[in-house]
């Protein structure tokens, strides 16, 4: 049988192997399956990384909508190594995966090699720290699960300080005016950055009805939104832009442009203009790059971001038995100047795509190209309200979207992914469950 690979359970990657395994994986209509399909993680668990910042926020519970990789492996036929990739075999068609420590360091699986007939990498971005002093040492990234609570649990622990101090120092900034008693400093803003300071604002305002009554959530606790550009969420339109920043301000949110960072020490942000920005709690939301390791993969080629540079057919340049897919690859965006760019859904639909390529190889036909279609970006600030613009046919160009369309519109793209893993009818009830466990929980998680 044919072999397939798939390493990266993110969006795309997990989209990838639950169909593949659906259609190839297992004995239909009682027809012997026509390949394996293994997917491979380091981590146990899939979260829809979009969601990170509400996990961040507190506004989310990540254990409630996590899902283990053994469990939709067992369900869709496929099978789940757990292990990061370390190195790459194209002579062989092998992989090797690292082993696995259990929580007290000792290994729990050993070091793997895997062996593929088709690889698909499909191992997503990290955050890109640009070399600037202090950022990865005193500054928190969203990347992961493990980083996204602990943000939370230093920012509740912030607030409680802050609360139950008998004699408040009471500072003031450049202007003279008295700063919050706790400030978050957040760098860099796209959408990570942007969503996360709305989120807080809500975050805040949930706190001070749970206990921290001697907060006030407007202006104890300060949100600072840095960007080293001349507007918030630079890669969107610029009327995006404009309504977003209208209502962040009517939020508390004080937006800082033009700044570029260039130190990050404990408890303070500084820029090229030689502003300093007190903060008790920053986080790095400005910009991403490629994992180190795909440079390291038997000569496979990379662009200045780390990322694997693929045809159009999303087979990299120089093996065409290895696809990559999602912020890992660098894919040309036909009738533009830029590359596919890094969004969940353009990940969404690499995966379809190349589900219909694997049909393709395994019938020994053509591959065919891929084509991005952008449907529009949306911005979530928390239930607030949501802003973003639509393309697409049906509206013949670009409409401006915000308030409770928006929010609607934010909410299903994650519905979505629900559906692509499990069906829609799961995905009803999935969205059912969580509504009805929401109602007995607070707004914001507190431990």
């Amino acid at each position: 049988m044919h072999r397939f690979i798939v390493v990266g359970g993110g969006a795309g990657g997990l989209e990838l192997a639950t169909r593949l395994g659906d259609r190839y994986g297992k004995a239909l209509r009682g027809r012997q399956p026509r390949a394996t399909v293994t997917l491979v993680d380091r981590n146990p668990t899939h979260i829809w990384k979009p969601l990170l910042h509400e996990v961040a926020a507190g506004s989310m519970d990540p254990f409630t909508q996590e899902l283990e990789y053994a469990a939709q492996a067992r369900w869709h036929g496929f099978e789940f190594q757990q292990g990061e990739l370390v190195e790459l075999d194209r002579a062989a068609r092998r992989i090797t995966i690292g082993a696995v420590p259990d929580e007290d360091g000792a290994a729990m699986l050993p070091e793997r090699s895997l062996e593929y007939d088709t690889l698909v990498l499909a191992i997503g971005s990290t955050t890109h720290f640009f070399g600037v002093p202090g950022a990865a040492e005193n500054s928190i990234a969203l990347d992961t699960v493990e980083q996204a609570e602990r943000f939370r649990k230093r920012l509740i622990a912030a607030c409680v300080r802050a609360e139950h101090q008998t004699d408040p120092v009471t500072t003031r900034d450049h202007e003279g005016k008295e700063e919050p008693r706790v400030q978050v400093a957040i760098v860099g803003a796209g959408a990570t950055g942007v969503e996360l300071s709305a989120e807080l604002r809500n975050t805040a305002q949930v706190l001070s009805a749970y206990g921290l009554h001697k907060l006030d959530p407007g202006h104890d606790v300060g949100i600072a939104l840095i960007e080293s550009g001349p507007r918030i969420l630079p890669a969107l339109p610029e009327r995006v832009s404009t309504a977003t920043a209208e209502l962040l301000l009517k939020l508390g949110v004080r937006i800082l442009t033009g700044e570029r960072v260039t130190e990050v020490a404990p408890g303070v942000v500084r820029t090229a203009s030689g502003k300093a920005i007190r903060a008790d709690l920053t986080v790095w939301a400005a910009g991403i790059k490629a994992p180190a390791v795909l440079s390291q993969l038997d000569g496979l080629p990379v662009n200045k971001l780390g990322q694997l540079v693929v045809r159009r057919t999303l087979q990299t340049e120089i093996d065409a038995n290895v696809f990559a897919l999602g912020d890992c690859a660098a894919c040309v965006w036909p009738g533009t100047e830029r590359n596919v760019p890094p969004r969940a859904q353009a990940a969404h639909q690499q995966a379809s795509f190349l589900f219909k390529s694997m049909g393709n190889l395994l019938d020994g036909r053509p591959l065919p190209e891929f084509t991005y279609r952008d449907f529009g970006s949306l911005v979530s600030l928390g239930h607030f309200s949501a802003v973003g613009n639509l393309m697409g046919g049906l509206i013949g160009g670009s409409m401006l979207i915000e308030g409770l369309f928006a929010r609607f519109m934010y909410m299903s793209l994650y519905r979505l992914h629900i559906a692509a893993l499990h069906g829609y009818a799961r995905m009803v009830l999935d969205t059912v469950a969580h509504w009805l466990r929401r109602t007995t929980l607070p707004r914001v998680k507190l431990h």
